[in-house]
């Protein structure tokens, strides 16, 4: 069971979550869910027909990092790039959807040689059959690079921290990466959060706290982690190239694991008691995380609160997020 007095700190924190205003920066996305039912193979090939029930949509890629942060109380406030052409219906819906959560969608900037990404997932009986991607990969347009440059730059006054959500399909760019680091260093941002995507992790400067994943740390260290002796060394090695104040590996079924920069480390067991779907947890965590560190936490209370959070968003089925009522009965449970 939880000490009393961590539970009592927990919940002092997780109340200063709302009307937090967070700048989330990096890809955004569509997910698209179709549900049904299968009973049957198709006699054409050796695959599952599906038959459709329903379809749902949901922010996805850092807007789902946005969905987060709007679930715990906080006010996302988004930069990023979505489609403009005329045949995609994504980048409509992604502004509507974008404009339940948040009051400022002026940083979205639309380019219109590009559509906006959309991953579909097929699902039936709470499995996942198959994920479709619909999106453009070629280089984004300078012109679009200085857009986003200048929204950062206007909407950073108007936020306490950033996200960096990356998933290297091109917003992320040196020029971006320098204005946030001027800003952090300037006071105007108190907390910079980054999950990154590529192996070259100097492109985000100094961040406050890192947060890739297990395969992230390894492909950016060069460290194979099999072990808790590869995994400090993976650990370390990324907080010394990189700068960055903390760093936490998340780890799935084993939990996650903290370093700081004074060299001190703890691992946190997983509080997940069923796991359905694990997408978005990443996006939990981070959001978690940002907003912890924002009301005064330290990286270990932020990483302990984040990681209810994310046993509670892997419990439930497609892309979700968890609230700071359902953190705190989780909390209160002991488990």
């Amino acid at each position: 069971m939880i000490n009393p007095k961590d539970k009592a700190r927990y919940f002092s924190i997780l109340r200063q979550f709302n009307d937090r205003k967070v700048l989330v920066v990096g890809d955004v996305m569509l997910d698209e869910f179709i549900w049904g039912t299968v009973s049957r193979i198709s006699p054409e090939a050796p695959v599952p027909v599906v038959l459709i029930r329903q379809k749902s949509v949901h922010l996805g890629g850092s807007a789902n990092v946005a969905c987060n942060l709007h679930a715990l109380g906080a006010t996302p406030i988004p930069v990023g790039i979505i489609g403009a052409r005329e045949e995609d219906p994504a980048s409509g819906t992604i502004l509507r959807e974008y404009r339940r959560i948040s009051p400022v969608t002026s940083g979205l900037i639309a380019e219109k040689s590009r559509r906006s990404t959309v991953k579909t997932r097929i699902i039936a009986h709470h499995q996942q059959v198959c994920r479709m991607d619909a999106e453009d990969t070629h280089a984004v347009l300078d012109g679009t690079h200085r857009r986003l440059l200048q929204a950062y730059r206007r909407l950073s006054r108007q936020s306490e921290a950033t996200i960096v959500s990356d998933y290297a399909k091109g917003v992320m760019h040196p020029c971006l990466s320098d204005a946030i680091q001027e800003a952090l260093g300037s006071g105007r941002q108190k907390v910079l959060s980054v999950d990154p995507k590529v192996r070259d992790l100097s492109l985000y400067g100094r961040p406050t706290v890192l947060t890739p994943n297990k395969a992230e740390a390894e492909a950016s260290s060069g460290i194979r982690i099999a072990d808790e002796a590869s995994l400090m060394s993976a650990g370390r090695k990324i907080l010394e190239e990189t700068g960055a104040e903390n760093l936490i590996i998340t780890r799935g079924e084993e939990g996650m694991s903290v370093f700081t920069r004074e060299g001190q480390v703890k691992h946190i067991p997983t509080m997940a008691r069923e796991v359905f779907d694990v997408t978005g947890a990443g996006d939990t965590v981070i959001a978690t995380v940002t907003l912890s560190l924002l009301s005064g936490a330290s990286i270990f209370e932020a990483a302990a609160i984040a990681n209810y959070a994310a046993g509670i968003v892997v419990g439930k089925l497609g892309t979700a997020t968890a609230s700071t009522k359902e953190i705190m009965e989780r909390i209160s449970a002991g488990f």
